[in-house]
């Protein structure tokens, strides 16, 4: 599928089965919490993507992506703590732009794709923290080894998307995780231990 960029003073509508753009017009999505309703969301998976960073040899800071997740978010707006989310990752989908490290990365030493096709991460506590932030605490479970990890979760924006009229909302959240917590120790410390992690997650009722 290709993607094209629209500025972001474009409003797209759909008029007659047709696109229509009108510009000047604000996006779709908002940062404002009021546009922000509670219930089910279902993972909007084709803009939804785990990015990922270590560091290579102290000589650079290597990054992929894992896109196409699956899962759930039920918001409690009246009570945010009281909110859930449950992720599942298909770690067939990671992708570092070079096929022969890709191949590598899903041998038995590392992510072991023939034995754990899926990664998950199911939430145990949120934390708000200000009016657009939260840190969530959840069980990580990457080739059959569960550990805890906590994200910081911060609002991106909600509101209807003009495509299809499903309300849709947005996060970012960053963490780390140790490489070698799951089972995936090889070249550790000439290649870093330590893996950064950027979630931008879209949801959609």
């Amino acid at each position: 599928m290709r993607h094209y960029l629209i500025p972001a003073a474009a409003l797209i509508a759909i008029a007659g089965g047709t696109v229509v753009i009108a510009q000047g017009a604000a996006t779709p999505g908002t940062k404002d919490v009021a546009k922000v309703t509670g219930g089910t969301y279902a993972v909007e998976p084709t803009h939804t993507q785990i990015v990922f960073a270590y560091d290579h040899m102290g000589f650079t800071n290597n990054m992929g992506v894992i896109a196409q997740p699956t899962g759930t978010l039920t918001l409690d707006k009246a009570n945010p703590a009281a909110s859930k989310v449950s992720i599942d990752i298909p770690v067939a989908n990671l992708k570092t732009g070079i096929p022969a490290l890709d191949t590598h990365l899903m041998k038995p030493e590392f992510f072991d794709s023939a034995k754990f096709a899926t990664a998950t991460f199911v939430s145990t506590s949120v934390k708000p923290d200000g009016a657009t932030g939260a840190d969530i605490t959840g069980n990580l479970t990457i080739k059959g080894i569960t550990k805890p990890v906590t994200l910081d979760a911060e609002f991106y924006g909600a509101g209807a998307n003009p495509m299809n009229k499903k309300e849709n909302i947005g996060f970012v959240a960053t963490g780390t995780i140790k490489r070698s917590d799951f089972g995936m120790s090889m070249a550790v410390p000439v290649v870093g231990d330590t893996v950064e992690l950027k979630i931008i997650a879209a949801f959609q009722k």
